[in-house]
């Protein structure tokens, strides 16, 4: 049996980190085989990516960005996503497709249908079985990051304006395909949190 894919969504502060921790548990616990990666990254070329794309000392457009992450995304589905999934491996993802349909298509305006036909090449069209979009209020996720020992990356540095497009962009998209994207109020303490995501997930889980 293939196995299944779960992305996790949401602006960063939004708890996904503690989501996907919680669930690769109660996952293998459930006596399914299960791995968690992150975007930009998961195998040796996407985290060179991912350290070039997050540089805050670099200068990125609009464009070169979307293209980064695209490219990274591309070698993250043919060496990692794809044999993992035809293994019959249960695969946790931090990030994916709609991270730059919202950051890039929203927050950059690039537009949603430009960034989703670049990633449909990059993917080779892989789509996740289930979306878990943790939806946090651009202010309180700010508030979270802000509370971090490290230094923000490139894109945490961006305005508020940027933010909040990307949180009115990741609405949309979960407003055009519920069946996929889960909607989880992030804002929660991090176990409600963990519970509505199982049930968010339970009919995979039973099939």
């Amino acid at each position: 049996m293939p196995g299944r894919l779960i992305t996790i969504e949401g602006l960063d502060g939004a708890g996904k980190t503690t989501l996907a921790a919680g669930l690769l548990d109660a996952i293998r616990a459930a006596g399914r085989p299960a791995e968690l990666l992150r975007e930009p990254g998961g195998v040796e070329v996407a985290e060179r990516l991912r350290a070039l794309v997050k540089d805050p000392e670099l200068h990125v457009g609009a464009r070169a960005e979307a293209l980064i992450y695209a490219a990274a995304r591309a070698q993250l589905v043919e060496e990692a996503l794809r044999p993992l999934l035809e293994d019959g491996t249960w695969v946790l993802l931090d990030r994916f497709v709609d991270s730059s349909l919202a950051y890039q298509g929203g927050g950059r305006a690039l537009g949603v249908a430009a960034i989703a036909e670049l990633n449909r090449f990059a993917t080779g069209g892989l789509e996740p079985d289930r979306t878990l979009y943790l939806r946090i209020d651009p202010t309180l996720g700010r508030a979270r990051t802000g509370a971090r020992l490290e230094g923000f990356d490139r894109l945490e540095r961006e305005g508020d304006p940027f933010f909040e497009a990307i949180a009115r962009t990741y609405d949309e998209l979960a407003a055009a395909d519920p069946g996929r994207i889960r909607v989880l109020d992030a804002a929660q303490a991090p176990q409600a949190v963990l519970d509505d995501a199982l049930e968010a997930i339970g009919d995979l889980l039973a099939g």
